[in-house]
């Protein structure tokens, strides 16, 4: 069993097991293989554990049902940790398509691989160099994610492993087509009708936010804990609307966010071109030479502290920035309903609801 109820210390403590296993193995490589290990190490340190928590949440809804209360199992927690190192290879990718400079406060892995580069002084181009290894680093904690995930699913029955293996194999998918759709709509929104931006905004948050990031962990750690078709569909009927507002908050932040809380400079969504429900709202609410205007705007990556000001002020002024709080709100409000008289344990629905709040409402 784990030696920590805590789920968040319980999934650094195993991530941290599981590092420690890949140095030695990388040491055998040279230190070219070992400076690839190390930037995935980086890559784990912080976050909010996010998955992993909703993942053992999940587990202890269904697990929790019949009465029992017990203490997490080690097959749990290697699943909920491979679930933080899949994240970890998002992130890193997603930062090199969106050119990100930093993440969590540092470097992003392109950058930090690229100064490597430039400190060992060798030829090339550095920036291709950081580029095409945050990719190749990407892809190895994908595996090593997978690595995790069928060491965890090892312990439990065939029908529970098949079961959550079809959960993370529908994550895997779902979030990939989210990420493309997001990168498109940054191109594709000037064809589309002004009045189906919003919707399609959502689809992206749907596809990569909340099904990835709340409900199909949830529904990977109920799998592992035998969930039937109901507690599945209870657990979906929650993790959906609550993914959906926290991918809405983390919409306000990228634009609104305190550079030294989310680790990112305030504003970055807009240089990076983001076309999020905020923006679709907000040029709702313009007339055609505004919207225009933001238009040329947004996706600069030039763009400087008063054209940041600027836009924000026309956000809010548009009512763009109220309208996305009153549909965070609605998003909660609904995947909190979904719980009652849900067959799922008592405490562990209130541990549910108290994941919801911390998910939506942040600063990071």
């Amino acid at each position: 069993m784990s030696p920590s109820p805590d789920a968040v210390e319980a999934v650094s403590q195993r991530l941290n097991m599981f590092l420690t296993a890949q140095r030695a193995a990388a040491a055998d490589f040279g230190p070219e293989a070992v400076l690839l290990v190390e930037a995935g190490a980086t890559a784990l340190e912080g976050g909010k554990r996010l998955r992993g928590r909703f993942c053992v949440a999940g587990w202890r809804a269904v697990e929790e049902a019949g009465g029992s209360s017990p203490a997490l199992p080690d097959d749990l927690i290697t699943v909920a940790a491979s679930l933080e190192i899949f994240h970890a290879a998002a992130l890193v990718h997603d930062d090199v398509i969106d050119n990100s400079d930093t993440r969590r406060g540092r470097p992003a892995a392109h950058r930090a691989l690229e100064a490597a580069h430039r400190s060992r002084h060798w030829v090339g181009d550095a920036g291709a160099f950081g580029r095409s290894g945050a990719i190749l680093l990407g892809d190895l904690l994908v595996a090593w994610s997978d690595d995790l995930l069928e060491e965890g699913l090892a312990a439990a029955s065939p029908a529970r492993a098949s079961a959550a293996r079809r959960e993370y194999a529908i994550m895997r998918r779902e979030v990939t087509i989210g990420q493309f759709l997001d990168i498109a709509e940054e191109s594709a929104y000037v064809t589309e009708p002004d009045d189906e931006h919003a919707a399609r905004a959502l689809r992206v948050a749907s596809l990569k936010s909340a099904r990835y990031s709340i409900q199909q962990p949830l529904a990977i750690g109920a799998a592992l804990a035998g969930a039937d078709a109901d507690q599945q569909a209870a657990l979906a009927a929650f993790g959906h609307p609550v993914g959906m507002a926290f991918q809405l908050r983390d919409d306000v932040l990228g634009v609104f966010g305190d550079e030294s809380e989310t680790g990112k400079p305030s504003g970055d969504d807009l240089r990076e071109g983001k076309r999020t429900v905020l923006i679709a709202y907000a040029r709702e609410g313009l007339g055609s030479t505004a919207r225009r205007v933001m238009d040329e705007l947004i996706g600069d990556p030039t763009l400087d502290a008063q054209q940041i000001a600027s836009l924000q002020q026309t956000i809010i002024e548009t009512g763009a920035l109220e309208r996305v709080e009153h549909l965070i709100a609605d998003y909660a409000r609904e995947g909190e309903r979904s719980l009652s008289g849900a067959r799922l344990g008592n405490a562990a629905v209130g541990g549910l609801r108290d994941l919801a709040r911390a998910a939506t409402v942040r600063t990071t």
